[in-house]
């Protein structure tokens, strides 16, 4: 089978200043690190794409649009299912005094879970106080399959990707709302032919506390779709969130968790760039009356 190619190489979903409405585009400047230059309120100029990100045949046109609200590349109605992998990194794995998995650790999550570029991460009451569940910052490089995949083999899997964006996995559960950016570019996988060489960081409160590589991921990217699809169809539009390098907050001694007030980003290379969220603490709902 052959790999998916498209007209556009990085796309991007936004309001625009022109039309207060919802599009897909590709950024003019194609050096643009986006999630860098939304945070830094620069100019934006993006080639409007005509039909889905998730079809291959989406025509980019030359009308240039403005973007007023950077989104993430796929609307929660475009995701299928979100696959997350544990424990998929060497260095992630020894940090933790744990031994390598012999098979892929993987966990799902909702779509409520996941917010854009700028977005505010919000820490839950019922994960309150921050200190006693230590929730954290994860980087990771995510997959975007764009053809039904069922029993690929191993060696045929890339064929099955669309793009690849970038995460924060936010720890602790997994599962709460709006806790998950995600972006800001979809890349399309012939831009990043080897997915195993892509560098990845987390900063928090100007501090970097994650750099890593995916060189250094226990189940490559072709192995994951491979083991996932076994006897499961994963569908155009399903997200794949690879696991996160060293450096995460809970092994460290003392612990370094995510509170209100704090800034995170995370930057992933090949194209798809940063991600930039502050983080809220959810005000307790008031309790009811007896």
């Amino acid at each position: 089978m052959a790999p998916i190619k498209t007209q556009w190489t990085r796309l991007i979903r936004f309001v625009a200043a022109e039309t207060s409405r919802v599009h897909i585009g590709e950024p003019v400047d194609r050096n643009l690190d986006v999630g860098l230059a939304s945070h830094q309120k620069q100019t934006i100029k993006a080639y409007e794409i005509i039909g889905s990100a998730l079809d291959p045949a989406a025509q980019v046109t030359k009308n240039v649009l403005t973007v007023k609200t950077l989104l993430p590349p796929l609307s929660n109605e475009e995701i299928k299912y979100v696959r997350c992998l544990g424990l998929n990194y060497s260095d992630h794995a020894a940090e933790a005094g744990l031994a390598k998995p012999a098979f892929p650790i993987l966990f799902v999550k909702p779509t409520s879970t996941l917010i854009g570029p700028d977005a505010t991460i919000t820490i839950p009451a019922v994960t309150q106080p921050p200190k006693e569940h230590l929730p954290d910052y994860e980087v990771e490089f995510t997959i975007v399959i764009g053809k039904p995949a069922k029993d690929v083999r191993e060696e045929d899997a890339l064929d099955y990707v669309l793009g690849y964006t970038g995460a924060n996995d936010w720890g602790f559960s997994k599962g709460f709302d709006n806790t998950n950016p995600l972006g800001p570019c979809l890349v399309n996988a012939s831009a990043i032919p080897d997915p195993q060489n892509v560098p990845l960081k987390a900063i928090l409160n100007g501090d970097t506390v994650q750099d890593g590589t995916t060189a250094d991921m226990i189940f490559s990217v072709r192995r994951t779709i491979a083991f996932l699809s076994q006897g499961t169809t994963l569908e155009p539009g399903s997200l794949i969130l690879t696991g996160t390098p060293k450096g995460v907050g809970f092994v460290k001694k003392p612990p370094l968790y995510l509170k209100g007030g704090d800034k995170v980003s995370t930057w992933v290379g090949g194209g798809i760039g940063s991600l930039y969220n502050d983080v809220k603490e959810e005000k307790a709902p008031p309790k009811a009356r007896l």
